[in-house]
């Protein structure tokens, strides 16, 4: 689909009715929900895209905005005939998540914000930004080798090497500007002071050992969003759409069809 200048990979999947759309993080690439939306294809019908610059999307050169990605997933949205929807981000994907949820809540039905950053603490926004600053002076290659280890552990990284030599081989066909751009969106993007005015019924997901988004910044989030649930997956790091899907999918199916709970519940602490 053309937006502006801008054409974006999206792809429709599921026999379901209920409308998902599901965005996924820096340097990935849509394919990343796949092992996920496999496991609620019978209950939704699920639109993935490659966010600008990734994927078979427009390598677009230059700076991006969030309002950049919230504009491209509300198009799609519009293409595909999601007049509201429920919405599942992940990483910079939650961020994209939050910012449409803010922007446009009568969109949503029910927002899933997985592995995803709000309210850094001063030394949580310094270790990204130097991360970012090593993105930029073309540390591509070492900023890759270092996120596995906070990414994944080591027991699924020796269990299955082959799809870590495929993780590597798509992350090898990034492009570093792209990549650095929306990086820099992910580094520089923090909703923690407004994080209190999402309304809607809300998941978040954090792995237990998430490094980048961690379990207080999920506390944080639970805390200041009214009804929400929390999972924190335990022995997991950040990346849990490939190393725990079955129970990604599993809190998902039972959150997005949880419509008869009552929108002022705390939720079941984890």
């Amino acid at each position: 689909m053309q937006v502006g200048d801008v054409t974006l990979a999206y792809r429709l999947l599921g026999r379901g009715t209920r409308p998902l759309i599901c965005i996924h993080g820096v340097g990935s690439y849509q394919e990343a929900w796949d092992d996920v939306a496999d496991l609620l294809a019978d209950d939704f019908r699920i639109l993935t895209f490659d966010l600008r610059g990734h994927g078979r999307s427009s390598r677009v050169k230059g700076r991006y905005e969030i309002d950049d990605f919230v504009a491209d997933a509300l198009a799609l949205a519009d293409h595909v005939g999601f007049a509201t929807f429920d919405l599942a981000g992940f990483s910079l994907g939650g961020l994209i998540a939050q910012r449409l949820a803010l922007s446009h809540p009568s969109r949503l039905r029910r927002l899933a914000l997985l592995a995803t950053v709000s309210g850094r603490t001063k030394d949580e926004r310094e270790r990204v930004l130097a991360r970012l600053a090593a993105l930029q002076s073309g540390e591509r290659g070492a900023h890759y080798d270092a996120s596995l280890s906070r990414w994944l552990t080591e027991d699924f990284q020796a269990r299955y090497p082959e799809r870590i030599a495929y993780l590597r081989e798509r992350n090898a066909q990034n492009d570093p500007d792209c990549y650095a751009s929306a990086y820099r969106v992910l580094a520089e993007t923090d909703f923690g002071g407004f994080i209190d005015q999402i309304r809607m019924p809300t998941l978040i997901v954090t792995g237990e050992d998430d490094q980048g988004s961690n379990p207080r910044m999920a506390r944080f989030m639970h805390e200041c969003i009214v009804g929400s649930q929390l999972a924190i997956l335990p022995g997991m790091r950040h990346s849990i759409l490939v190393e725990a899907a079955g129970q990604v999918a599993g809190l998902l199916r039972d959150f997005l069809a949880d419509d008869v709970a009552d929108p002022q519940r705390t939720g079941s602490p984890a």
